[in-house]
C-alpha cells in the first residue's frame, strides 16, 4: 500500500512537472487575455491634470525662483553669455547678458534636490495665515 501511494505521487509529480516544462510562454504584449482589460498602449495617452500641473508650477515658478539663487548658481549651473538659444533678445543696444543653465555632465544628488529646496523655501517662505495647515489642525479628529 505504501509503495502505491509514492508511486502515484511520483507519477503525479511528473505529469504535472512535465505539462509545466512544455507549455510554451508568452509575452505579456501577446496575451490577448491582458490585452483585453489592460491596454499596453495606455501609457502613450495624453499627460493627466496633476503631471500637467506639476510640469507647469516646476516651469514658471521652481525653475526661476531656484535658478535666481546665488548659491545654487556657483554650485550647480554655469554662467553663459548671451542670450539662449531661441530667444530674441530685448535689447535694443545688442548688449550680451548673462544667463545661468544647468550643467549637463553632472549625475543628479540628494543633496542638490535638498539645497534647491532650501533656496525656493528661503525665497518663497510660508504663510501660515494662507496655507492649510490652520483648516487641517481645526479638524476634530487632527487637530485642537
Amino acid at each position: 500500500m505504501k509503495q502505491l501511494i509514492i508511486i502515484t505521487n511520483t507519477l503525479t509529480a511528473l505529469v504535472l512537472l512535465s505539462g509545466c516544462g512544455s507549455s510554451k510562454t508568452v509575452a505579456p504584449s501577446q496575451n490577448s487575455a491582458l490585452n483585453t482589460i489592460s491596454k499596453s498602449t495606455a501609457s502613450n495617452g495624453k499627460k493627466g491634470m496633476m503631471q500637467s500641473s506639476l510640469e507647469n508650477w516646476l516651469e514658471t515658478d521652481w525653475e526661476p525662483t531656484v535658478s535666481k539663487d546665488p548659491e545654487i548658481q556657483k554650485k550647480y549651473m554655469k554662467k553663459v553669455e548671451g542670450t539662449p538659444t531661441g530667444e530674441k533678445s530685448h535689447n535694443s543696444d545688442n548688449i550680451s547678458t548673462t544667463n545661468y543653465v544647468e550643467k549637463e555632465d553632472r549625475d543628479f544628488t540628494l543633496q542638490e534636490y535638498v539645497d534647491k529646496a532650501e533656496a525656493y523655501m528661503k525665497a518663497k517662505p510660508n504663510d501660515y495665515e494662507h496655507s492649510n495647515v490652520k483648516k487641517v489642525e481645526s479638524l476634530p479628529v487632527i487637530g485642537k
